[in-house]
């Protein structure tokens, strides 16, 4: 239950590694206070790993973290029981279970000590179900009847309901349909205790009123939303862009100066053994001389290297300001599908959980299909039917092409190899060469290609799991991608951007990321609800009606 005191949370030196030894923080210092606060940073940055530390879920190697309040905590990939009934998801069934026996004439001191004073629960348990448009969920379902996104939504009901004083989300909108997004939108933006939330959500991000960027092992925080952040970084980057620029040109003074310092020492060399070898000087004059231009010319040396040290160490300060945004840049002309051509033939098909196609739905030539739908609508279902990972409960999918599907969880991946081991599971016939230099392309370069799988982040993992299935031999002519955007931080959105960018084949994509979706060029609309159908780019921003 919540307490009368703010949410805070704070800490001071805290360092933390993991037991392989790669430190994530060291002498890290943050506090959290009351209001909304978008966490963001790059992928890798340790993001989710902070919110679990001040969760309690990891142990810092050293230093602490300080909470006055409850804390609730959303993880990133929520895993339910699915056995559970959703009351004892939602951490209500004992009070709820004494409540119907007091009702049903057991007034036994065991009942009434369970419920306590919230003899409300149920009222309440629906109430919250219902802000989050879960009004449909019975108390008594198992959580096995629901949807992924329910699941996600229900997680969250369970903390709604816990009343915590400050409440973490790590990447709450994963897995949403736009309907619930904008459920979860308004229980954020009616929070009133202290609120942390990890996304990449910009709908989301701009609900926030301060932002803190987790960058290179450091807080800095930004006064409103990610719009304001992004315009204010803009303003940073482009300071420290002119600030490259001025310290680079300083280093190429400073190497001027050292040449012309280092050939007027050569000059004044050459005049004194011109004048020691005409002998018109006194020897020990022509020492004293040759000492005092040696020392003189020492010190004017000694003045230029130390001046083009120092510019060089204000150019590398400098450049440490301005953020790398490498950019994936690859060719899959072996991906090229011609138009006309039909890639993908549904006829009759009946899914698993009863979504139908009746009669005969094609894809043809190299459409980028956008398929959107309620969650629980079976859209996932759909393309492991059309991969051949299940099969269909009637009716026929098959391919024409080559495909590969890249499933929400990424788990064609084998964690406990490289990168490129992956990627030469999936090409057998290539030298370790030629994946390396294509691995290149995909931001993997050097020994980035050797990390275990294991120990990439979400925005690393996405990499090499299109790597793996892009530079697959037969390349695929048919992509079906499930959520690519989940967990992924905005600047690896654009990466996954560019990549899809390059691929000339058939595009089948599960997305309820807007501007993601967009930003890829979707030729063709189609909505998965009872039955599969094509829609409109403005019905889908409409929002989808509730059922």
């Amino acid at each position: 239950m919540s307490s009368t005191v703010p949410g805070h949370l704070t800490s001071t030196a805290l360092s933390f590694s993991w037991p392989d030894g790669t430190e994530v923080f060291h002498d890290f210092r943050f506090a959290f206070g009351q209001g909304r606060t978008g966490l963001v940073g790059v992928n890798g940055s340790g993001k989710s790993t902070l919110l679990k530390l001040m969760a309690g879920q990891l142990t810092p190697t050293s230093g602490k973290v300080t909470a006055t309040g409850g804390i609730g905590h959303l993880p990133q990939n929520v895993v339910l029981d699915t056995s559970l009934r959703v009351d004892q998801a939602l951490g209500i069934a004992t009070r709820r279970a004494a409540l119907h026996a007091i009702e049903a004439g057991d007034a036994s001191e065991e009942n009434f000590t369970a419920i306590g004073d919230d003899w409300d629960v149920e009222e309440r348990a629906r109430a919250t179900l219902a802000q989050l448009g879960l009004d449909g969920i019975g108390l008594d379902r198992t959580i096995g009847e629901v949807s992924g996104g329910e699941s996600v939504l229900l997680r969250l009901a369970a903390l709604l309901l816990a009343r915590p004083d400050v409440l973490l989300l790590d990447e709450p909108t994963n897995n949403l349909d736009l309907y619930a997004r904008t459920r979860l939108y308004a229980a954020v933006a009616a929070w009133p205790g202290t609120l942390v939330v990890v996304s990449h959500d910009r709908e989301l991000l701009d609900l926030m009123d301060r932002t803190a960027d987790l960058h290179d092992g450091e807080l800095h925080w930004y006064g409103g939303n990610f719009t304001a952040y992004e315009e204010a970084l803009a303003v940073e980057q482009e300071a420290a862009e002119r600030m490259v620029r001025a310290a680079e040109a300083d280093v190429h003074r400073q190497k001027r100066e050292l040449a012309e310092a280092r050939l007027k020492i050569a000059q004044r060399k050459r005049q004194g053994q011109k004048v020691q070898d005409s002998g018109s000087l006194p020897k020990i004059l022509v020492g004293a001389r040759k000492r005092s231009a040696q020392v003189s010319a020492g010190k004017l040396r000694t003045l230029h290297e130390d001046r083009l040290a120092e510019a060089k160490e204000r150019l590398n300060e400098a450049a440490d300001a301005v953020r790398d945004d490498a950019e994936v840049r690859i060719e899959l002309p072996h991906t090229r599908v011609h138009p006309g051509r039909e890639v993908l033939r549904l006829t009759d098909l009946e899914l698993l959980h009863g979504a139908r196609v009746d009669g005969t739905f094609e894809v043809r030539g190299p459409e980028r299909i956008a398929l959107v739908g309620r969650n629980g609508a079976g859209k996932s279902t759909l393309l492991r039917t059309l991969a051949g990972e299940i099969e269909p409960a009637a009716g026929e999918a098959g391919a024409q092409v080559p495909l590969r599907f890249l499933p929400q969880r990424l788990d064609l991946l084998d964690e406990t190899l490289s990168v490129v081991d992956n990627v030469a599971r999936f090409a057998p016939g290539a030298t370790n060469n030629h994946i390396r230099a294509r691995l290149a392309r995909f931001l993997f370069r050097g020994a980035r290609a050797d990390q275990l799988v294991g120990t990439l982040s979400g925005g690393e993992r996405l990499r090499a799991a299109l790597a793996a299935l892009m530079l697959a031999q037969p390349a695929p002519q048919l992509l079906l991608l499930d959520e690519p955007t989940n967990n992924l931080d905005i600047a690896s959105v654009r990466k996954l951007t560019a990549a899809l960018e390059a691929y000339e084949g058939a595009l089948v994509v599960v997305s309820h990321d807007l501007p993601f979706l967009e930003s890829i060029g979707i030729t063709r609309w189609v909505l998965l609800d009872g039955e599969l159908r094509d829609t409109s780019a403005d019905e889908v921003r409409a929002g989808l009606p509730a059922r």
